[in-house]
């Protein structure tokens, strides 16, 4: 078993103003997901986007709002979120602290 503290791990810059932590995956023994926590600061934008694999979003802190195509839910700490493979999808905080949320996803190859 293994146990990591989430602020033990670097957090990685995606782009403004958002993080990405790696906190479980391959070098950690993980043979089929990752999990990640992803920080948003506050007004922070991830654009639609989208993955030929599936992923599922925990909600920790923070208001945000995911964006699919003709669909717009609220991200707020306790809701879990699927996304589907190959939907697009993208997220933005719209609160005034940071928005976190842990999401796994399957390794691609």
């Amino acid at each position: 078993m293994l146990v990591r503290e989430c602020c033990d791990v670097p957090a990685e810059q995606v782009s403004e103003g958002i993080t990405i932590r790696w906190v479980i995956g391959r070098p950690e023994g993980a043979p089929n997901f990752a999990m990640r926590l992803i920080e948003f600061e506050p007004g922070a934008v991830f654009a639609q986007h989208q993955h030929p694999y599936e992923h599922e979003i925990w909600v920790l802190e923070g208001e945000g709002i995911a964006e699919g195509v003709g669909v717009q839910v609220p991200m707020r700490p306790g809701a879990a979120l699927y996304v589907p493979p190959g939907e697009p999808h993208g997220y933005r905080n719209v609160g005034q602290g940071p928005l976190r949320f842990i999401c796994v996803i399957p390794h691609t190859s």
